[in-house]
């Protein structure tokens, strides 16, 4: 989870913009990190590292109501028509204001149209470079398309033609943080958090880099306020659940996770990490139907199915378990990961023989 900033995650940063960035305002959910549980149980199967991929969630919001009061009829926009060599043979574009652009972008972003609404963005911030949000939907429309360092250079100045703009600062401290830079992710979240104290997502990646810096019970403290700004966002009742697992606290770890699976059924590791702590409390129904669940919302998640097959181990149904335990050895060499594939096999040897007596 070093990536040099190259230089902002896509899982530079690949977040969904149509379906956080744009239509809400709330938490995006966001591998090198792989560990399942054995024996001795390993709870943080895909914890921060995740973020970087499908689950570090950076709470993103558009100014949809910005981009929706600033109208070309606007005194402070529709007075600053573009140079006349930029419009040379350009057709269509001819009139066309900043915020025009602008409001262009979001529809395209609506549409899936992501390169074009890139385009969009990218011309009405020639057009008026003081146009912060302009900037700011850049760097969302950039992190979309996976090109870290333009998102990151994209947000930066919508900080400088906003200094006061707290969403901007907390998308840069994001994409710092996915970048390896600690130190300068840390001081722009900070900086968003003295701008809007009540800003969920800035306290939310504040959880994820204290998260990454193992320093637990400031993470616990962030993603706490996290979760009080923002109700309705499971992600920090993950990664609190994960902070909790940390400190051996299984407990509250377990509560966490349960938040979570209530907010988005579908959340996959978190189910899956439940499942984890049913299974060391030797709750193995239980644990069961978690992996399951995990299974269910993610057929391709083979951590699921190798818990599933612990599970059924425990309960005897040595047949499930060698069914299972192969299922998860396929994906795992599919996704490039022999090394718990062997494991698989090997688990899937002990449940060919888990019925005989003496075993």
């Amino acid at each position: 989870m070093t990536k040099q900033l190259r230089k902002y995650n896509g899982k530079i940063m690949r977040v969904d913009l149509k379906k956080y960035a744009f239509n809400r305002k709330g938490l995006r959910r966001k591998g090198k990190v792989k560990k399942m549980i054995l024996s001795g149980m390993n709870f943080y199967a895909r914890t921060w590292a995740n973020f970087s991929k499908n689950r570090l969630l950076k709470l993103t919001s558009i100014i949809l109501i910005i981009a929706t009061i600033l109208s070309s009829s606007s005194p402070a926009y529709s007075n600053f028509p573009p140079p006349a060599s930029s419009l040379i043979a350009q057709e269509g574009y001819v009139g066309k204001t900043a915020v025009d652009f602008l409001n262009e972008g979001l529809q395209l972003i609506q549409a899936g149209k992501v390169p074009d609404a890139i385009a969009s963005f990218q011309r009405a911030t020639e057009l008026d470079s003081r146009l912060a949000p302009a900037h700011y939907n850049l760097g969302l429309a950039l992190r979309q398309a996976g090109q870290l360092q333009p998102a990151a250079d994209a947000f930066y100045r919508a900080t400088q033609s906003d200094p006061k703009f707290a969403l901007a600062y907390a998308n840069l401290g994001g994409a710092l943080l996915e970048g390896g830079n600690w130190q300068q992710a840390g001081d722009y979240l900070q900086r968003a958090i003295e701008l809007e104290p009540k800003l969920g997502m800035a306290h939310y990646n504040m959880g994820l880099l204290r998260h990454q810096q193992r320093d637990w019970d400031k993470a616990i403290s962030s993603l706490k306020k996290a979760i009080e700004y923002s109700k309705n966002a499971p992600e920090p009742s993950y990664y609190l659940g994960l902070s909790y697992l940390q400190q051996g606290k299984a407990d509250k770890a377990k509560d966490a996770f349960r938040k979570a699976v209530k907010m988005n059924p579908n959340y996959t590791e978190a189910h899956y990490n439940l499942g984890s702590i049913l299974y060391s409390q030797k709750k193995y129904k239980e644990a069961l139907e978690s992996f399951r669940r995990s299974a269910e919302t993610n057929t391709n998640y083979p951590n699921a199915y190798y818990g599933a097959g612990l599970t059924f181990i425990q309960l005897r149904q040595c047949a499930d378990a060698v069914q299972v335990f192969q299922y998860a050895s396929n994906l795992y060499n599919t996704q490039g990961n022999p090394q718990w594939a062997n494991m698989a096999q090997q688990q899937l040897q002990q449940a060919q023989v888990c019925n005989v007596p003496g075993q």
